[in-house]
């Protein structure tokens, strides 16, 4: 009985609040890990009343949406797509509204705030309007979230795969560039050491080959100890490639000319 109660829940009609909380998922995990065994997706699941299976059908669907899937030869599971693509098309150009209303319909679902869903301390608010501040924390959460995504929970440079000492790295700074804060060409996946070097101009990367190049100022402790443990094995080496979003030339040589032109 128990079984048939499941089978005929998954095809109840998904509602406009699950199929958002579904895509924000999507652009959060890798594709590999778009399966009901994902914890992520078991947690979705449970939060929306739905089977894991059902869900992870639904993240796949999205896949077969999502061109960045489709050129590189990989595909997602056409049957259910009619569904999926008007959302998919609406929110490819609206991903912060899409994690902002996601975020607000897991804590209606959770009956909690949305400062404690997103684990914000009332210190947070102090000499900062409110909303700002809500809305930043989702957007760095959900921008970290799609970098690790993106490679596939691993620092480019050092291979490193401990996601809680991962960062995502902007390569135009968060406050330089408003327009493309969200942008996963924006963005690299780190190393703290790496992240700091990247962040301070000290390192940086080709936009032609994608090859980690080192500052003459940083090269002037070649004969130390640290350089040659951590830096000059990375010298003109290629990255790691992302699963989906390559980064931005474009965003490569704006980080090449303003930061780590610097340390030239």
């Amino acid at each position: 009985m128990k079984e048939n109660i499941l089978i005929m829940s998954s095809r109840v009609a998904w509602t406009d609040e699950e199929m958002i909380l579904s895509l924000d998922l999507y652009y959060k995990l890798p594709f590999g890990r778009l399966n009901q065994n994902t914890p992520e997706v078991k947690a979705l699941a449970a939060l929306i009343g739905r089977t894991p299976s059902s869900v992870a059908l639904r993240l796949v669907n999205y896949a077969a949406c999502d061109p960045e899937i489709l050129s590189s030869g990989r595909k997602g599971m056409v049957s259910g797509i009619g569904k999926c693509k008007p959302f998919w098309d609406y929110y490819a150009d609206n991903t912060e509204e899409l994690f902002q209303q996601a975020e607000n319909i897991k804590a209606s679902r959770l009956a909690k705030t949305i400062e404690d869903v997103l684990q914000i301390e009332s210190a947070d608010f102090v000499g900062k309007e409110k909303d700002a501040v809500i809305k930043q924390r989702i957007n760095q959460n959900s921008f970290r979230a799609i970098i690790l995504a993106n490679y596939d929970e691993r620092c480019a440079i050092s291979g490193l795969c401990i996601p809680q000492l991962l960062i995502a790295s902007h390569i135009v700074p968060w406050a330089d560039d408003v327009n493309n804060r969200l942008n996963p060409t924006n963005g690299i996946c780190l190393s703290p050491l790496y992240d700091k070097a990247f962040d301070n101009g000290y390192i940086s990367i080709r936009p032609d080959d994608y090859t980690v190049m080192i500052s003459k100022e940083l090269k002037s402790y070649r004969n130390r100890d640290f350089y040659q443990n951590y830096f000059a094995k990375i010298d003109n080496k290629p990255i790691m490639l992302p699963n989906k979003y390559n980064p931005n030339p474009i965003f490569l040589s704006y980080h090449i000319e303003n930061i780590f032109g610097a340390h030239n």
